[in-house]
């Protein structure tokens, strides 16, 4: 794969994948990632419009057999190491945002956890950061 990232795309990679890794790109998922971009520092001096782009990258990488694994190796290169929990609170984040967390969107998870070398500890703590940014009243 030829494609480059900036670690800014590499970020917003991680988070399409992670809305799409399910077969589907949700609204909710859609609007925290809109929202993650528009609101966090990481982010300062992101041009949005370079979104499609990224998510173009994102579902071309899927088409292959060996897509996922791809697309985290190129996360991985393009993502400075102090960025890689960034990334994975990121993609926690997307899952949790539908309130729904599917077992394809747990594998990426666990894929992106194991390739940017997030320990176990570590992510434990930000899935529970995550669970309880997205948590709902009970109806």
């Amino acid at each position: 794969m030829s494609a480059q990232l900036t670690p800014q795309d590499a970020l917003v990679a991680t988070m399409i994948a992670t809305s799409a890794a399910d077969g589907t790109l949700e609204d909710v998922e859609m609007d925290s990632i809109s929202r993650m971009i528009s609101v966090l520092p990481v982010f300062d001096g992101y041009d949005p419009a370079h979104v499609p782009t990224v998510a173009q990258i994102v579902f071309d990488l899927f088409e292959d057999e060996d897509g996922i694994d791809a697309l985290v190796g190129l996360v991985g290169e393009s993502l400075p190491g102090t960025l890689n929990e960034t990334a994975y609170a990121l993609a926690c984040d997307v899952a949790a945002a539908d309130g729904d967390i599917q077992m394809e969107e747990l594998r990426l998870l666990e894929i992106l956890r194991h390739d940017l070398n997030v320990d176990r500890l570590t992510s434990a703590a930000i899935e529970r950061g995550a669970r309880a940014r997205h948590a709902r009243l009970p109806k």
